[in-house]
């Protein structure tokens, strides 16, 4: 598959097809700047919040997108790490 002419452009990233991509743009994540910026597990639960039908299928291939890695690889080697930080991401802030 060519690059695409926009750098910005998610379908240059490894593991993210045409739906992750469509999920991705509905969540309001534009581009791969946005993406990097937010990280895997930040846009992940954005894109949950939009779409509840979206599987952790989904947080893999992103960490892999931004990493260089195959998503299954993602899943074998830093589930635990990653569904930790979604954990943490989601957990309401402590109030003193």
């Amino acid at each position: 598959m060519p690059a695409p002419a926009d750098p910005n452009d998610p379908a240059g990233l490894p593991n993210l097809g045409p739906k992750s991509r469509e999920m991705l743009a509905a969540a309001g994540i534009a581009g791969v700047d946005e993406l990097r910026r937010l990280g895997a597990v930040a846009a992940y639960a954005r894109v949950k919040r939009a779409d509840p039908r979206a599987s952790l299928n989904l947080l893999w291939a992103l960490e892999g997108a931004l990493c260089g890695l195959h998503w299954r690889d993602v899943a074998r080697e830093r589930r635990t790490s990653l569904l930790l930080a979604l954990e943490d991401h989601e957990r309401p802030p402590i109030r003193r």
